[in-house]
């Protein structure tokens, strides 16, 4: 199943195994537990340090592996075959069982180890989720380093019946000993804090004692990592205070625009930006959500939990999230049949009637791609016109199980039993409602700015950007922003990390100019 040079790839990583691996395939007849045989076996061949156990009447789900350390009972497991974008956790899992130490801070390793209880921790995913195995990871890395906790990561597409007993219709969804955890992109510090009840004290008591700094960047998007990188560079105290590292990108799955490289994803570029940002002397605070500025000689950023942190100079830049609907049923069926993330949630709904909102590239782009795994797609546009590239457009319009609906306006997303059933929507050229049954909304209707906390403090604009100058200075003396956030238009990486880098050149030129020496001019 692999090719030669993953093969290789993967055998090179084997190498760093210090103690036995034991994998125990749980199989049946079906054609799937033969590709993972057929995989697993592959994987055994590499390295002599693993070996391979094949049962057929247990207990277990079917098809599904275990992968655990000599002598370690470790409670990690693979329902389903971990290719795409799990193949990373299927190899970070053989790695840490067989004793390779994981890239994660001391005072986290020890703080997993301490956590006391029993916790059966089940993800339901798709092979095609670019935010699912930061979750698998984590947990997988969990059960690794305390044996009070287990995990098992089940492909939602193989265990269709499971899915719809529980009635899962967006990935990551995470259950806790059968009841739910969690829902989206959770990084390991997020999990272990919700489990380790002491920990957001401890944090922010940790963040209160940290000094001002000469530049204090909101935000870890692409603006904030490159304002972090300009600012360390010229040897200032710089820190970064994040709610989630990478934000918006981490959601996109191809980019094909970013100059120089040909083609990457979401998740691959934030993990390069992050690794560059640690290159410098910058205090990353993450996990932390800004929730007031409180400008002064020191500008105090206010965090949700009761932390705070002070600093000379302010880069703002939060960036965007996905623009919501706002009609009645869209809140109460989200992650039920309401979706943001076609990547992602997409194949949940393999041969189901689907809905998205937005002819912009976006909404086409999603279109396109769920028509390929869905059995119709309505395409529902605001507008007289979609507004994707042309190119797009052509494409959408060559597929037979896709209908397009312009001057529509979506009024309400209907249900029943706890998940959607259809959707309402008023032809704006004659005023007629006319309903759709389908089983899922993909909406893509653009940003939003997360400057709600700013309101009152820096000047906006009326879509709630920042109102900034063209050397990214607000209203607000010290204080810059930068990226999606802001009234810059095109909201793109390329230019945002530009406007980063121009920020805190414009916060080290402001800082230069408010220590110099006031001169007195002769009488």
């Amino acid at each position: 199943m692999l090719d030669t040079a993953l093969k290789n790839q993967l055998k090179a990583y084997l190498e760093k195994l210090s103690r036995p691996i034991s994998l125990v395939a749980s199989l049946d007849a079906g054609a799937k537990s033969a590709e993972m045989l057929a995989l697993l076996t592959e994987i055994a061949d590499l390295s002599d340090k693993i070996s391979l156990d094949v049962r057929r009447d247990d207990a277990e789900r079917k098809p599904s592996f275990s992968v655990s350390g000599e002598g370690q009972g470790m409670g990690v497991r693979f329902a389903g075959i971990p290719l795409g974008h799990e193949f990373t956790s299927l190899v970070l899992a053989l790695l840490q069982a067989g004793g390779h130490p994981p890239k994660v801070e001391p005072e986290t390793i020890e703080q997993i180890r301490a956590i006391e209880g029993s916790f059966e921790f089940e993800t339901f995913i798709s092979l095609s989720c670019q935010n699912c195995p930061d979750v698998v990871q984590a947990l997988n890395l969990m059960a690794v380093l305390n044996p009070n906790v287990r995990h098992t990561m089940i492909d939602g597409a193989l265990y269709q019946d499971e899915v719809e007993a529980r009635k899962i219709m967006a990935v990551p969804t995470v259950f806790l000993n059968g009841e739910p955890f969690g829902q989206g992109r959770m990084s390991l510090k997020e999990i272990v804090a919700k489990l380790d009840t002491g920990a957001q004290a401890r944090e922010a008591e940790k963040i209160a004692a940290m000094e001002p700094f000469d530049v204090l960047i909101v935000g870890g998007g692409p603006a904030g990592a490159a304002a972090a990188i300009y600012a360390a560079r010229k040897g200032i105290r710089t820190g970064i205070v994040s709610e989630r590292f990478g934000g918006q990108v981490m959601d996109t799955l191809a980019i094909e625009n970013f100059i120089s490289v040909q083609a990457t994803e979401g998740p691959k570029l934030v993990a390069a930006l992050e690794q560059h940002v640690r290159q410098y002397e910058v205090d990353i605070i993450d996990g932390q959500r800004a929730e007031a500025l409180v400008p002064g000689d020191l500008t105090e950023v206010r965090l949700v939990g009761g932390a705070s942190l002070q600093a000379k100079s302010v880069i703002l830049a939060t960036g965007a999230r996905w623009r919501e609907l706002g009609v009645p049923g869209e809140q109460e069926y989200r992650g039920r049949g309401v979706a943001y993330c076609p990547h992602c949630d997409g194949p949940l709904f393999k041969g189901k009637r689907v809905a998205v909102i937005g002819g912009g590239n976006s909404g086409v782009e999603a279109a396109i791609d769920l028509a390929g795994i869905v059995g119709h797609v309505t395409l529902l546009e605001f507008d007289g016109k979609l507004r994707a590239d042309a190119v797009l457009q052509a494409k959408l319009k060559s597929l037979a199980n896709v209908d397009i609906v312009t001057s529509a306006q979506t009024t309400e997303i209907t249900g029943a039993d706890g998940k959607v059933n259809g959707l309402t929507y008023a032809d704006r050229n004659t005023g007629e409602r006319r309903q759709v049954a389908l089983e899922g909304v993909f909406v893509q209707i653009g940003l939003l700015p997360n400057t709600d906390w700013l309101k009152g403090t820096v000047e906006l604009s009326r879509f709630g950007e920042i109102e900034v100058t063209p050397r990214c200075e607000t209203n607000v003396p010290g204080v810059f922003a930068a990226g999606d956030a802001t009234t810059v238009p095109y909201k793109q990486i390329v230019i945002a990390m530009g406007e980063g880098s121009k920020a805190a050149l414009s916060a080290f030129d402001h800082l230069i100019r408010s220590s110099a020496p006031t001169v007195t001019e002769p009488a």
